[in-house]
C-alpha cells in the first residue's frame, strides 16, 4: 500500500512510473486518493459527487486502458464534458434534484479514460460556471486549502482546491473567461488554456466558441503531459488546432527556447478601471525579471488593442446569449422549460438580457470579435512571442464576497470582473494563455501571472513555464 506521503508528493507522471514499475497497483491508487478526499473534503467541499466504487471498479479490471497514466487517479469537473453513468449538475439545484446522470462521455473524457485515468468523482462549480467563484447555492462553497476563510476561485474551483490538496494530482477543468487560470492562480497550480481547438469540446459543444477543456496540474511536465494525452481530434470538431512538430511533453525537455521578445502589462486590459492590488502586478513583474535573468527580452509593453474600451461590453454579450442558450439545453435534459425557480437569480438575469439581444446585435458583436483577435494577433507577428500579466487583478476573495445578493442580484458577476480582466481577453482570441505561481501575498495567499502566446503556441508557453518552474520552484501542495 501506498502511503500517504508518497502518493501526494508525486504527480500524475510520477504515479504513472510507478505503476509501470510495478511498484504500486491501480487499485492502491484508487485507494489513495479517496482517503486523501476523505480526509480532506469535509473542509474544502472540493468533491461532490463521489465515484469510488466506479473507480476501484475500473482500477481492478483487466481492460483498464494501457495508456500513458494507467491506473492513476483523477477528478472531473462537474461541468461539461459528462462522463457516462455519472451525475452532470452544471452546479444547478435543478438537475441535482432530478437525478440527472448522462448517458454518454464526453470527447475529452474519452480521451483520458483511454490514457488510463481512472475517475473518483465530479468537482463543485458555480451554476453554469458563470463566475470567479465556486459557492454555487446547490451546494455550497469550497474553500481555498490555503486559507479556507477564501474562495478558491471559480468556475474550476472544486478541482482546484482537490489538486492543491493532494486529494489528485491532476483535476479536469474548462476555461470560457479564466476557469482554468484563475483557480489555479488563487490556489498555486498551473493552468494551461489551449489554444481554441486543441482539444475537443464535443459532443455538447462545439470548439468555435469561448470555452477550451484542459486540465488543472501542480506541475508543468503533467500540464504538458495531459495536453498529449487529450489534442487528439475527434470527426466533426469545428476548429483543429495545428498539430505541433512534436509532442508537448518533448518540447519542456529539449532544448530552452530562443532568446524570446516578451511584453510585460500590468494595468488591466478594456478602459483600465479595473484597479490591481499590488501584489498581484508584483506577480507578473516577478516573472518578467526571472525571465529577464534567463536570456529573454523584456519590455514594458503590449497590445494595443487591449486597451479596447469595448472589449468588456462584448464579452458581456456573448456571455449573456451563451446563458440563454445554456438554460434551453438544460430544459431538454429535464424535459420541460426553466422557469425563473429554477436557476439562481444572476443566472436568470443574465439570460433574459441574452434573450433580448437582438440577432443584428449578436453578428455584430461576433465581427468584433473577430476584429479583435485579428488586431492581437498582429503583436504577435510583428516579433513579440509572450506577453506577461497577472493572472488575476487581486487575490483570493473571503467567502461570500462575490456572491449576489436580493439587493444586488449582480454582485456575483461586477465583483467577478477583477478576476477575470487579464484572462478573458485570451478567450476571445482563441490564443493559448497559462498561470504559474508566482509566490503568496503578505497573508499566504497564492498569486499567479500569466503568459499568452501566439495561437497554437502552447509549445512555447509550456517551454518558458518549464524554465519558471525550474528558476522559481513553487510548493505543489497547500499545507494541510
Amino acid at each position: 500500500m501506498i502511503d500517504e506521503r508518497d502518493y501526494v508528493v508525486h504527480d500524475a507522471v510520477g504515479l504513472a512510473a510507478l505503476v509501470r514499475d510495478g511498484e504500486v497497483t491501480p487499485r492502491e491508487l484508487a485507494e489513495a486518493a479517496i482517503r486523501r478526499i476523505e480526509a480532506r473534503n469535509g473542509d474544502l467541499n472540493a468533491v461532490i459527487h463521489p465515484l469510488f466504487d466506479k473507480a476501484l471498479a475500473a482500477a481492478d479490471s483487466p481492460d483498464l486502458p494501457d495508456g500513458p497514466f494507467r491506473g492513476v487517479p483523477m477528478l472531473l469537473k462537474d461541468l461539461w464534458p459528462a462522463s457516462a453513468g455519472d451525475p452532470v449538475h452544471l452546479g444547478m439545484a435543478v438537475l441535482r434534484d432530478a437525478g440527472y446522470t448522462h448517458p454518454t462521455d464526453g470527447h475529452q473524457v474519452a480521451r483520458l479514460r483511454e490514457a488510463g485515468f481512472t475517475f473518483v468523482g465530479r468537482t463543485n462549480t458555480p451554476e453554469l460556471g458563470l463566475v470567479a467563484t465556486t459557492e454555487p447555492l446547490a451546494y455550497g462553497p469550497t474553500r481555498n486549502p490555503w486559507n479556507t476563510g477564501h474562495s478558491a476561485g471559480g468556475s474550476s474551483g472544486g478541482s482546484a482546491a482537490a489538486v492543491a490538496s493532494g486529494m489528485v494530482p491532476v483535476a479536469g477543468g474548462d476555461d470560457g473567461g479564466g476557469s482554468i487560470r484563475i483557480p489555479s492562480a488563487l490556489c498555486g497550480l498551473v493552468g494551461l488554456k489551449p489554444s481554441r481547438g486543441r482539444v475537443s469540446n464535443g459532443p455538447m459543444e462545439d470548439e468555435s466558441g469561448l470555452s477550451v477543456v484542459h486540465v488543472l496540474a501542480r506541475t508543468v511536465r503533467d500540464t504538458a503531459a495531459l495536453l498529449d494525452a487529450q489534442a487528439v481530434p475527434f470527426p466533426g470538431d469545428t476548429v483543429i488546432a495545428p498539430r505541433p512538430e512534436r509532442p508537448f511533453a518533448e518540447a519542456i525537455f529539449g532544448k530552452p527556447p530562443r532568446r524570446l521578445r516578451i511584453g510585460v502589462r500590468v494595468d488591466s486590459p478594456g478602459d483600465g478601471r479595473v484597479e490591481v492590488d499590488p501584489e498581484c502586478a508584483e506577480a507578473a513583474l516577478r516573472a518578467a525579471a526571472l525571465l529577464e535573468e534567463l536570456g529573454h527580452t523584456v519590455e514594458h509593453t503590449g497590445p494595443r488593442a487591449l486597451s479596447d474600451e469595448r472589449l468588456l461590453a462584448n464579452f458581456a454579450k456573448t456571455w449573456g446569449v451563451s446563458t440563454a442558450f445554456a438554460l434551453d439545453q438544460v430544459g431538454e435534459m429535464i424535459g420541460r422549460p426553466l422557469t425563473p425557480d429554477d436557476v439562481e437569480p444572476a443566472t436568470w438575469l443574465s439570460a433574459e438580457r441574452g434573450r433580448k439581444t437582438p440577432g443584428t446585435d449578436v453578428l455584430k458583436t461576433h465581427s468584433a470579435t473577430q476584429l479583435f483577435g485579428r488586431a492581437m494577433a498582429a503583436w504577435w507577428a510583428d516579433g513579440w512571442d509572450l506577453l506577461v500579466t497577472p493572472t488575476t487583478a487581486r487575490p483570493a476573495p473571503p467567502i461570500g464576497e462575490l456572491v449576489s445578493t436580493p439587493d444586488n442580484v449582480l454582485a456575483s458577476f461586477i465583483n467577478s470582473l477583477p478576476y477575470g480582466t487579464f484572462t478573458l481577453p485570451f478567450n476571445l482570441t482563441g490564443q493559448p494563455a497559462i498561470s504559474v505561481p508566482m509566490g503568496q501575498t503578505a497573508a499566504g495567499l497564492p498569486v499567479g501571472a500569466q503568459l499568452a502566446a501566439a495561437y497554437g503556441r502552447e509549445d512555447l508557453l509550456l517551454q518558458v513555464a518549464a524554465q519558471l518552474e525550474a528558476t522559481n520552484p513553487w510548493p505543489h501542495l497547500a499545507p494541510d
